[in-house]
C-alpha cells in the first residue's frame, strides 16, 4: 500500500465516525482526555469505529518468537493481526520481516491500525556498547546520551521504533543479577543517566525515522528485592521509597519518556501491575505521566501466583490499576491476560468499557507521535539498514566507550600500563572468546562479530610484542553451574582436556612470557536477568588458576570480566593490577588493550560499591548513621557497636572509587558564602592538579550531608559531579552551585521540604573523600 493510499483510508475513517459507530458500547465520546493531545480528535475518531475485540487487541503486545525472551512463543500471530488483534510486536528484527508484519496490520485488517515495533535496546544495537552498569562508570552523561543516539539509529534502521529502555532500577544488592542492567545504586547518578538516556533515544521529535520511543523500566523498586533473588518481593517504607529509589524512574517521566513498564515485584503488598497506587495515582495524577504503560513478561499472569486473584480479576486489577498494554499475554503459559479475559471481566462488570477505551486511546496516541498513521513504513528503509548499522564509524565510538568504562581498580608499583615489547601471556576462559563480550541483554548483537580479548590484544600490540594464549580453565568446575551462566549462545566451550592439562598449558605458556594477562571472572550470563547468586566471588577453578600464575613469580594483571561488583578480597591483597573491564560490547578486545597499554587512561569510577563479604550486603555509600556507629577508622571491632565481629564494616572499593595511571590532588575546597536563605546558593569551588606522568581525567565528586533533619538523613549524598580532562602538570579549578533544591528530601509527610540548619560539603575523588566545609541555611 502506497502512503497515499494508506492515508485516504485514515480519513475515511474519521469521516466515517461522525456517521456511524461499529461497536454500541463505545463511549469513544466520553473517555478522558490525554493531557496536551494533539492527536485526540483523530485517536477518538478512530475509536469510534472499533469493535471491543479491535480495541482489545490494541492492548495486546505478543512476542514474535525471533528472539526468545520469556518462557513461551505467540502462535497464529499473522491471523491476529489480520483480523485486528494485535497492538505490537517485540523482538522481532529486519526492514524484511517487519515490513512483512506491518504489511499485514495496514492492508489486510479492517481499520488498517499500524503496528508498533518493540525491542530490548539496551545497551546499543548491533553496535554494542558496555553494559550499563559500565556505561555508567564512566559518569560521562555527553558519551552515555551518544550511545542512545545512536542505538536508536541502528534500530529504527532495521524497523525498530520502541525500547525497552532505560533500565534504572536502583540496586544496592549485587547477588541481583539484574545490577547488570542498571546505573548502581545512586538515585542522583541514576536520574541523570535516566535523562541522557531518554534524549538519546527521543530526540525532540519522536515522528523523526531514527529516533525510538524510550520505555522507562521497571516501574518500580525492582532493584530491592528481597535477598537479591530475581522477581522477589520488595518491601520498604514510603519514605525509603521517595528519597532513595523513585527519584531516576521522575527524571526519566520529567524528560518526557514515552512510556513506562511495570516491574514483576510487589509493592506494599501489592504486585506493581495491579497496583493503582504506584501506576495512577503516584504516576499519573502525581507526576503527570500521560504516555502509556506496559507490563513487563507475562506480568498480568504472573499475579495470580502472588496470590491476588482468578483469571479475570488479575485482569481487571491490572486494567483498572494503570496498565495499558499486556506483554506476552498471549503466550500460550499465560492463561491471564487482556486477549483472553478482559472481555469475560467487561461482562461482569470487573471494569468499564470507558477504562478500556482509555488504554486504547494511549495506545493509539504513541503510534500518532511516531508518525505511523502518517507512513507506517517511516522506519523501514532498507538503504537505512544497510548503511547505518554496524558501520566503522559506530564500531570506532564503541571502542571508545568500552575504554572509557573501564575501572583500574589496583596497580601497585605501577606495572600497568604495559610495554608493547617482550613476551605477553594471555590466559583464561575469557580472553579468547566473541559471544561473551557483549554480556547480557544483548539480544540484537551478532556476537560472533564481537572482537575478542587476544585478537584485540594482537591487533594493538602488532609486531612490537609476541603474544601466547592458554585458556588455562574452564569457566567453572561444575559443568551444570558453568551451563546455566553460559544460556544463549554465549557458550565457552570445553575442549575434552582435564583440568589438570588445561592448567598445565596454561603455566608451560606463563613462564614464556615476560608479563601474564588473567582474562577471568562472570561469563556473560553469570550476570543479567534470573542470573541471581549467593556467592559473588570468581569461580573457584579460575581463583585457583590465578593463584597459579601468581606462583610463577611473573608479573600478572587480572583484567576482570564481571557484570555484578564481585568480593575480591584476596585478589586485591594478592594480584598487583586489576583492571575491571566489565563486559565492554561488540569491540571488547580493543578497548581493553587501549586501556592495557596506556594508549587511553583509565578514567571510570565506580557506581556501586564493591563489598568486602557477601555478609554486608546490601552495602552502599549513602547510609545513615546509627546510635551507636563505629568510632575507629581501621575497622577494628568494638563491642556494643554497630560492626561485625568478623569482618570490617567498610567495603573492600568504595561508590565512585577508581584509579588512573596519572595522580589527582585536591586543594583549596572553598565556599563563596557560609550562610544562605532560602533562596539562595552557594558556589563551590576545589583545585584539581594531574601531579602524575600521564594526561588523564578526573570524575570529581561533590557530596552533601544535611547535619540534622527531621527525619534522619545519609551520611552523604551525591549532589553533583564532572568529568574533567587534566594535562599532566596543570591544576583546573571545578565549581558546582548549591541551591536550595540540592538540599530538599521527603519528610515524613513526604513533603519535598529543605530544612534549616548545618550542611556539610564534601569534594574529592570518592564518596570516602574527608575534605569538608560547611555551611548554613537559615529561614
Amino acid at each position: 500500500m502506497t502512503k497515499q493510499i494508506f492515508l485516504k483510508l485514515t480519513a475515511f475513517s474519521i469521516i466515517a465516525f461522525t456517521l456511524t459507530s461499529c461497536d454500541s458500547n463505545s463511549t469513544a465520546t466520553k473517555t478522558a482526555s490525554t493531557n496536551n493531545n494533539p492527536f485526540e480528535a483523530q485517536v477518538d475518531s478512530i475509536l469510534g469505529l472499533m469493535t471491543l475485540d479491535e480495541k482489545i487487541g490494541q492492548l495486546n503486545l505478543p512476542v514474535s518468537g525471533d528472539i526468545t525472551t520469556g518462557l513461551g512463543t505467540s502462535s497464529d500471530v499473522g491471523k491476529k493481526i489480520q483480523d485486528g488483534l494485535v497492538g505490537g510486536m517485540f523482538n522481532i528484527k529486519s526492514v524484511e520481516k517487519i515490513r512483512a508484519v506491518q504489511k499485514i496490520a495496514v492492508e489486510e485488517s479492517r481499520l488498517k491500525i499500524p503496528l508498533l515495533f518493540g525491542m530490548d535496546v539496551i545497551h546499543g544495537y548491533e553496535t554494542t556498547f558496555p553494559i550499563p552498569l559500565g556505561l555508567s562508570s564512566t559518569w560521562d552523561m555527553e558519551l552515555i546520551e551518544k550511545t542512545a543516539r545512536m542505538a536508536a539509529t541502528e534500530a529504527s534502521a532495521d524497523g525498530i521504533n520502541w525500547t525497552f529502555s532505560p533500565m534504572v532500577d536502583i540496586s544496592r544488592d549485587p547477588r541481583w543479577g539484574r545490577v547488570s542492567e542498571g546505573n548502581g545504586e545512586d538515585p542522583y547518578l541514576g536520574s541523570r543517566i535516566a535523562e541522557a538516556m531518554v534524549r538519546g533515544y527521543q530526540q525532540d521529535d519522536l515522528s523523526e525515522n531514527n529516533t525510538l520511543m524510550a520505555c522507562v523500566k521497571h516501574f518500580a523498586l525492582y532493584g530491592a528485592s528481597e535477598a537479591g533473588r530475581d522477581y522477589n518481593t520488595v518491601d520498604m517504607s514510603k519514605i525509603r521509597m521517595y528519597n532513595e529509589y523513585l527519584e531516576p524512574y521522575k527524571a526519566a517521566i520529567d524528560a518526557g519518556v514515552g512510556s513506562v513498564m511495570a516491574s514483576f515485584n510487589e509493592i506494599d503488598g501489592i504486585p506493581a501491575t495491579g497496583n493503582k497506587w504506584l501506576l495512577t495515582d503516584l504516576l499519573r495524577d502525581d507526576w503527570g505521566f500521560d504516555g502509556f504503560v506496559v507490563t513487563d513478561y507475562t506480568g498480568i499472569y504472573e499475579m495470580m501466583a502472588h496470590g491476588v486473584g482468578n483469571e479475570e480479576e488479575v485482569v481487571a486489577q491490572s486494567l483498572n490499576a494503570g496498565i495499558d498494554m499486556d506483554m506476552a499475554g498471549d503466550s500460550p503459559v499465560a492463561s491471564a491476560a487482556f486477549v483472553k479475559s478482559l472481555k469475560g471481566a467487561l461482562d461482569k462488570g470487573m471494569v468499564k468499557i470507558e477504562d478500556i477505551d482509555i488504554a486504547v486511546k494511549r495506545m493509539l496516541t504513541a503510534k500518532y507521535q511516531l508518525g505511523l498513521f502518517d507512513d507506517p513504513y517511516r522506519y523501514l528503509d532498507s538503504d537505512r539498514a544497510k548503511n547505518e548499522v554496524f558501520t566503522d564509524e559506530n564500531r570506532a565510538f564503541a571502542r571508545k566507550v568500552g575504554a572509557e568504562s573501564t575501572v583500574l581498580l589496583k596497580n601497585e608499583n605501577n606495572l600497568l600500563p604495559l610495554k608493547k615489547e617482550g613476551t605477553i601471556a594471555l590466559i583464561g576462559p575469557l580472553g579468547n572468546n566473541a559471544v561473551n563480550m557483549a554480556g547480557t541483554w544483548s539480544v540484537a548483537t551478532n556476537q560472533e562479530k564481537s572482537n575478542p580479548f587476544l585478537a584485540g590484544l594482537k591487533t594493538v600490540v602488532g609486531d612490537k610484542a609476541n603474544v601466547l594464549y592458554a585458556k588455562g580453565s574452564n569457566l567453572d568446575y561444575d559443568l551444570e553451574l558453568e551451563q546455566k551462566a553460559t544460556m544463549f549462545g554465549k557458550t565457552i566451550p570445553r575442549d575434552g582436556r582435564t583440568d589438570k592439562q588445561l592448567l598445565d598449558e596454561a603455566l608451560s605458556i606463563a613462564n614464556k612470557a615476560d608479563v601474564i594477562v588473567a582474562a577471568i571472572g562472570e561469563s556473560a550470563e553469570f550476570s543479567g536477568e534470573s542470573s541471581s547468586r549467593t556467592e559473588i566471588g570468581i569461580p573457584q577453578v579460575q581463583k585457583d588458576l590465578l593463584n597459579a600464575l601468581l606462583k610463577t613469580g611473573k608479573p600478572v594483571v587480572l583484567v576482570l570480566f564481571t557484570g555484578r561488583p564481585l568480593e575480591l578480597v584476596e585478589e586485591h591483597e594478592n594480584v598487583p593490577a586489576i583492571l575491571n573491564v566489565w563486559f565492554p560490547g561488540s569491540e571488547a578486545g580493543l578497548a581493553i588493550s587501549d586501556v592495557l597499554f596506556g594508549d587511553v587512561n583509565p578514567s571510570g569510577k565506580l557506581t556501586a560499591t564493591f563489598p568486602r563479604s557477601v555478609g554486608q550486603i546490601p552495602i552502599f555509600y549513602n547510609h545513615k548513621n546509627t546510635g551507636r556507629p563505629l568510632m575507629n577508622e581501621e575497622g577494628k571491632f568494638e563491642k556494643f557497636r554497630s560492626n561485625y565481629i568478623d569482618e570490617r564494616n567498610e567495603p573492600l572499593y568504595a561508590f565512585g572509587y577508581g584509579l588512573s595511571y596519572t595522580t589527582f590532588d585536591y586543594s583549596n575546597l572553598n565556599l563563596n558564602t557560609a550562610t544562605i536563605g532560602m533562596d539562595g546558593s552557594v558556589e563551590v569551588s576545589v583545585d584539581v592538579t594531574n601531579s602524575g606522568d600521564y594526561d588523564g581525567k578526573e570524575v570529581v565528586q561533590l557530596y552533601i550531608r544535611d547535619v540534622v533533619g527531621s527525619v534522619t538523613r545519609p551520611l552523604k549524598e551525591l549532589k553533583g559531579f564532572q568529568k574533567v580532562e587534566i594535562k599532566k602538570g596543570d591544576t583546573k579549578t571545578v565549581s558546582f552551585k548549591i541551591t536550595v533544591e540540592d538540599l530538599k528530601f521527603y519528610n515524613s509527610d513526604l513533603d519535598f521540604v529543605a530544612e534549616p540548619g548545618k550542611f556539610h560539603v564534601f569534594m574529592g575523588t570518592d564518596s570516602n573523600t574527608k575534605m569538608m566545609k560547611e555551611f548554613e541555611l537559615t529561614k
